[in-house]
């Protein structure tokens, strides 16, 4: 099985969470039918991307983003030669300087489609990572604004289109502890 077909599965597995979603889970099932690299922002404007919600005893953690001035979970681009499972472990550590792992098993939670800089749409692909309750160090560069939230105030602080997800994963995930 190729990993874009796995990657199929893992999509067709998702319960969503609202209309939202559940029309941004049929548009990026059709981006993976396009004749082009779905994850090349050159070769396209429609491409995936890859995210995460990171988790500890703590919460999860946000991040205002640098150029949108939102409140958003860590996330971007998928690199030439990546996974989005691995695009989404690196740049939560660019954007929160904190060691972070997937769940096991690996988990993608959600998916939105929403538009992206210079007249992109993102099909992002959401995972669930885990860190140790430790204080977020960024790297240069990156938003010097993240933070742990609990479920209920990341849910205020949020970009709004983001409440529903973190709703659900807040329940998912409401006595977790990172030895989970």
């Amino acid at each position: 099985m190729s990993a874009l077909e796995t990657l199929r599965g893992e999509i067709e597995e998702i319960s969503p969470v609202d209309e939202r979603e559940a029309s941004s889970i049929a548009a990026t099932l059709d981006r993976l039918t396009w004749p082009v690299d779905p994850y090349d922002e050159e070769l396209d404007d429609h491409h995936l991307t890859a995210s995460s919600f990171v988790i500890s005893s703590r919460g999860v953690i946000l991040h205002r983003h640098r150029r949108l001035g939102i409140w958003v979970q860590p996330g971007g681009h998928v690199d030439r030669g990546e996974t989005p499972e691995m695009a989404a472990v690196r740049e939560t550590i660019e954007e929160t300087g904190l060691p972070v792992r997937h769940l096991s098993p690996m988990r993608l939670f959600h998916v939105d489609v929403h538009p992206g800089p210079r007249g992109h749409t993102h099909y992002d692909l959401r995972y669930v990572l885990v860190a140790e309750p430790l204080d977020p160090a960024p790297e240069q560069g990156e938003s010097p604004e993240v933070y742990w939230f609990s479920f209920e105030a990341a849910q205020q602080r949020c970009e709004p289109a983001l409440v529903p997800a973190l709703a659900k994963l807040g329940e998912s995930f409401a006595n977790f502890s990172v030895r989970d």
